[in-house]
């Protein structure tokens, strides 16, 4: 990168246009600008550094104030607000063999409605680029890092900066990634990052792969679900059975200890108290039928024989009562037989019915000895009847009584085998204990059992669905197996480049290292101070330098002078290292070394920094001693000529003790 001019336009203590022309010749590296202090010198290198970085510049006079008010403050203060302020810079660069021209134009200015407005132009060989007008603040970055910039443009500040440690171990990381291209190797692995993650197929194909993703892991996720529900199962079954087992051995020992019993005992009480009551009301019937004519049955005979006297006595009666009649109708029955019988045939008759009523008369003269009444044999029926119904009764009764006796010593000998409270009451807290914790196995196994089931049928739907899906998914996968080559060798080749910048950057830091020192001993005027330097990338890129005895040396050990002779050794061997293919521009660099130092800067370090070098300087940094010593190297000089009347900076050609003479060398 070569600088061609710079044109300000009422920009800071710059009144009206004001061009300086930073060409140089051949074998002439060095344009010399001189002012004294408070002139613009550090106005001219902010401008270089706004009209390439904007908001990002590195401006000493900004401080923490808003952008759009540091550009108020850098309008003239003579200028019209309207008409505002303005940078353009010319330079070219050289891309692949090619030399192209850039001019940049930053201008800005006061709207009607007191509104700031900033414009930014980009010409490019003589063209207007809207791309690049559009994308400066990227496209600036592949030209001169602003990280880079800083390194080589640099005043008496930044040398101040550099000379703490802490301060150059930050310069040296960030030189060694931008400058010397390891930050470029990264990001080339971050393009390669974003050319995997642009790696996409199309929406419809992607659903579809995406659509198998999320079954497979949802099929996955059901699968470890069927897996843990079946190990939840198992151990819920283990579980069960031990409380099975557990509950068996109490069952045995509640059992053998009379538990049943004793679960039963309201039972078995309320049993051997129901038959208790059946045996009360059977032995009540018994004594309702005992109470009735049931005891006659122990006077069978003596009924027998009363049985017999009423028959004669009925006998006795009815022949009483029919012997008359009898009497009369055998007269009658003898006279309506006397013509039709022989006489033989009557008298035989005769004697028949003589004897009958004769045997009747006989019934009928029996004593009536124990009075009773004319219908006793119809009451010794119904008695009968009822001795036979009550005998019947009294037998099935006692059958029954016997039959409830027996059931009811059976009950109570269960009763009686029932354990007491304080015998099985232990048994019984451990069984309840017992019995709880199998129903809590029980309800885990089942929950077990219920969860595997949904999980296994869940594990089964998605792999049906999964099978439909994966049928449509080839066409899609092929796509993406190819996509899945793309961001492979991606990732191999970020690898290799991820391994590049580690070996390029241990190889860029012997080179600075080695640069480094090499500027550092060629500035110093005591030689073997520092025997050598190197940079610890375990620590933050810091410097280490070492003494001619081998021990480390603290740079707090170091003089003022000595410290900002590192810091421009720094800067020097960063741009060695580079290839000092970029313009230096460097603002008062000389306040604090004494004269031997000056001498070797100006004859060892300025004809040299680069191909292009613009020197800014006082003149008491510059004398005339000084100035003679740089004319071999000096391309032409500028002055910058302050009116402390209008607070106005011009620019002249030449320099102090030359000045008229217009590019003076």
């Amino acid at each position: 990168m070569l600088l061609h001019n710079i044109t300000l336009r009422d920009f800071g203590a710059y009144q009206g246009e004001q061009r300086l022309d930073l060409r140089t010749e051949p074998g002439r590296p060095i344009v010399l600008i001189g002012g004294l202090n408070g002139c613009g010198k550090t106005t001219l290198l902010d401008a270089i550094q706004l009209v390439l970085y904007g908001p990002k510049a590195d401006c000493s006079g900004r401080g923490n104030r808003p952008y759009n008010d540091y550009l108020q403050q850098c309008i003239n203060r003579e200028a019209d607000p309207a008409e505002g302020a303005s940078i353009a810079l010319e330079f070219s660069i050289t891309v692949e063999g090619e030399e192209h021209y850039y001019r940049v134009v930053r201008n800005w200015y006061f709207t009607g409605s007191k509104t700031l407005r900033e414009f930014l132009t980009v010409l490019v060989d003589g063209e207007f680029s809207r791309p690049l007008t559009e994308g400066w603040a990227d496209h600036v970055e592949t030209i001169l890092p602003l990280d880079v910039a800083t390194l080589f443009f640099f005043d008496g500040e930044k040398i101040e900066e550099l000379a703490d440690p802490r301060s150059a171990a930050k310069v040296i990381e960030s030189a060694i990634h931008s400058l010397l291209g390891v930050s470029a190797v990264e990001r080339l692995r971050q393009l390669l990052k974003t050319l995997q993650n642009r790696q996409r197929l199309s929406d419809a194909d992607q659903d579809v792969l995406d659509k198998i993703r999320k079954q497979e892991l949802e099929l996955e996720q059901a699968t470890q679900a069927a897996s843990d529900a079946h190990q939840l199962m198992a151990a819920a079954r283990s579980e069960l059975l031990v409380r099975q087992k557990e509950l068996d051995d109490v069952e045995y020992k509640f059992e053998r200890a009379g538990g049943k019993e004793y679960e039963r005992r309201k039972e078995l009480e309320a049993e051997r108290n129901r038959v208790k009551n059946q045996a009360v009301a059977t032995n009540k019937a018994l004594i309702s039928l005992a109470e009735g004519p049931l005891p006659l049955l122990l006077l069978q005979d003596q009924l027998a024989g009363v049985r017999k006297q009423a028959e004669l006595e009925k006998e006795a009666d009815d022949a009483s009562r029919f012997l008359g009649v009898l009497e009369e109708r055998d007269e009658w029955l003898l006279m309506q037989v006397a013509d039709e019988l022989p006489a033989n045939a009557r008298s035989a008759l005769k004697r028949k019915l003589t004897g009958d009523r004769k045997k009747r008369a006989r019934a009928a003269d029996l004593e009536h000895n124990l009075g009773l009444p004319h219908d006793a044999l119809l009451q010794l029926s119904a008695l009968d009847q009822a001795l036979a119904s009550d005998s019947a009764r009294a037998r099935d009764l006692l059958k029954e009584a016997a039959d409830i006796a027996e059931h009811l010593e059976a009950a109570q000998q269960q009763v009686d085998t029932v354990p007491d409270d304080e015998f099985i009451g232990g048994l019984v807290e451990e069984r309840r204990t017992a019995i709880e914790r199998m129903a809590v196995a029980q309800a885990q196994f089942q929950r077990g059992e219920t969860l595997h089931a949904e999980a296994v049928a869940r594990r089964h739907r998605l792999e049906d669905e999964l099978d439909r899906a994966h049928r449509s998914r080839r066409a899609a996968e092929w796509r993406s197996a190819w996509l899945e080559r793309v961001v492979k060798y991606s990732e191999k080749t970020r690898g290799t480049l991820e391994q590049l910048g580690d070996d390029l950057l241990a190889h860029h830091i012997e080179n600075v290292e080695a640069a480094v020192l090499h500027s550092f001993n060629t500035l110093m005027r005591k030689q073997g101070l520092i025997r050598d330097i190197q940079i610890n990338t375990d620590d933050k890129f810091a410097l280490v330098l070492t003494g001619p005895d081998g021990e480390t040396i603290d740079p707090g050990r170091l003089s003022a002078g000595e410290r900002q002779l590192l810091a421009v050794s720094l800067l020097w061997g960063l741009a060695k290292t580079a290839g000092n293919r970029l313009p230096s521009v460097i603002d008062t660099p000389l306040g604090r070394l004494d004269s031997k130092h000056r001498e070797h800067l100006v004859d060892r370090y300025f004809p040299k920094a680069g191909r292009q070098v613009l020197l800014l300087s006082t003149d008491e940094e510059i004398d005339e001693k000084l100035l003679g010593r740089l004319k071999p190297y000096l391309s032409h000089t500028y002055t910058l000529v302050h009116d402390d009347k209008t607070f106005t900076t011009t620019v002249e050609p030449g320099y102090w003790w030359t000045a008229g003479a217009a590019h003076v060398a």
